[in-house]
């Protein structure tokens, strides 16, 4: 499984509604599982962005389609990072 970092913020519409966000959220860990990622976890942040989560996904698709689900709402919008681990991140740096 890969891993992937959301970078999300509310839009007015998620903004103005967000004392609905954790059902949102626990709505949003099942789509991941439909479309066969887990979402390990979201950040309330402040900053830049509102939210960070953490999603382990088989494959770029299903990654996608996870994605691609969760802008559907109109609640949130974002920026997905594939992620390295560590192992990959030394594997890779080693082939420069």
């Amino acid at each position: 499984m890969a891993k992937y970092i959301l970078l999300l913020n509310w839009t007015d519409q998620g903004a103005k509604s967000v004392k609905e966000s954790a059902n949102r959220y626990d709505a949003a860990k099942e789509a991941a599982k439909k479309a066969g990622c887990t979402l390990e976890t979201i950040y309330l942040t402040f900053g830049q962005y509102d939210l960070v989560g953490v999603l382990d996904a088989p494959s770029d698709d299903a990654a996608a389609t996870f994605n691609l689900r969760l802008g559907m709402g109109g609640n949130i919008r974002g920026v997905t990072l594939k992620a390295f681990p560590e192992a990959d991140y030394r594997r890779i740096i080693g082939g420069v």
